[in-house]
């Protein structure tokens, strides 16, 4: 299998790979090969920026793909995918099995509304509209292969490090209550672990929520984790007050507010999570018993 995105989360789903599959790793600093060798990966050095440099691919035989990597940081169109998808073609390594990395975001603003899969995307910000074209490319190419495609459409992520501790501190307000918009959180372990398992399935073309069943809130989630650090919580201000003191990347996830069914991930993939919510992972990560857990939503209306 090929390994695209050779981030953090490559780096937590690699034990669980290594004893099923031969393992290549597209790197795109050498600097970094030794230490995915160690950990079982085959490196192959390449940058999805640099087509040319792709051609390292030739001679491998790919059976599945799991493409981590995120779109540029800029347009609305996803060049990276495209440079892969052509450097496939061209050697002839036609993967029989994809999983792509998305994200929530290419629903957009749903007023917090409740998601299934099959609710039709919407993207409204540039980062998202380059992540629902990623989506349509590798839904043409798995269809011109015979390919099945796993896409994965993920929220928040978040772990030890991914807390936004620095935003509490730094007391940039949140939204008011009336206001607030919905958010959905999947632990960077448990994000390892539903890539792993996506890798086993086969069935054409599928779109999964890789979330917690326990959207909440934004400033609820700010909140918990204020109280569970011993910080006071955010002050909140309406949102014509709101928009000017943030930056347009934050603003832009703080107005878009949706809470994603999760029922497709526990029935066909079956995947145990480690952290059912947020406010498990701060109890189990801080050993304390007196956290009080967020305002969950715990069912659909």
């Amino acid at each position: 299998m090929l390994l695209v995105g050779c981030g953090d989360i490559a780096w937590r789903v690699l034990p669980k790979l290594t004893s099923r599959y031969t393992v290549f790793a597209l790197l795109r600093r050498p600097s970094e090969a030794a230490r995915w060798r160690a950990a079982g990966a085959k490196v192959v050095i390449g940058d999805l920026d640099q087509p040319k440099s792709l051609q390292r691919l030739a001679g491998l035989a790919i059976d599945k793909l799991l493409m981590l990597a995120p779109p540029p940081t800029s347009g609305h169109q996803d060049s990276r995918s495209q440079h892969l998808i052509a450097a496939l073609q061209k050697r002839g390594m036609l993967p029989q099995h994809v999983v792509l990395i998305s994200t929530s975001g290419v629903y957009g603003n749903r007023a917090g509304a409740w998601l299934t899969e099959t609710a039709p995307p919407h993207p409204e910000s540039a980062r998202a509209q380059r992540r629902w074209h990623a989506e349509q490319l590798w839904r043409s190419a798995s269809r011109r292969w015979g390919a099945s495609l796993l896409t994965l459409r993920v929220p928040g992520i978040y772990d030890a490090e991914r807390l936004p501790i620095n935003r509490i501190t730094q007391r940039t307000p949140a939204l008011i209550a009336e206001e607030d918009g919905y958010s959905n959180h999947i632990h960077a372990d448990d994000l390892a672990t539903i890539c792993a398992k996506a890798l086993q399935w086969h069935r054409g073309s599928r779109v999964i929520h890789a979330c917690d069943a326990q959207p909440m809130k934004m400033g609820d989630y700010f909140d918990e984790v204020a109280t569970a650090f011993g910080l006071p919580p955010l002050p909140r201000l309406p949102s014509v007050a709101l928009q000017p003191l943030v930056s347009p990347q934050l603003w832009s996830f703080l107005r878009e507010s949706r809470r994603l069914d999760s029922q497709r991930l526990q029935r066909e993939l079956k995947v145990q999570l480690r952290y059912p919510s947020v406010s498990h992972f701060l109890v189990q990560y801080l050993g304390e018993k007196e956290v009080s857990p967020p305002k969950l939503v715990t069912s659909r209306p």
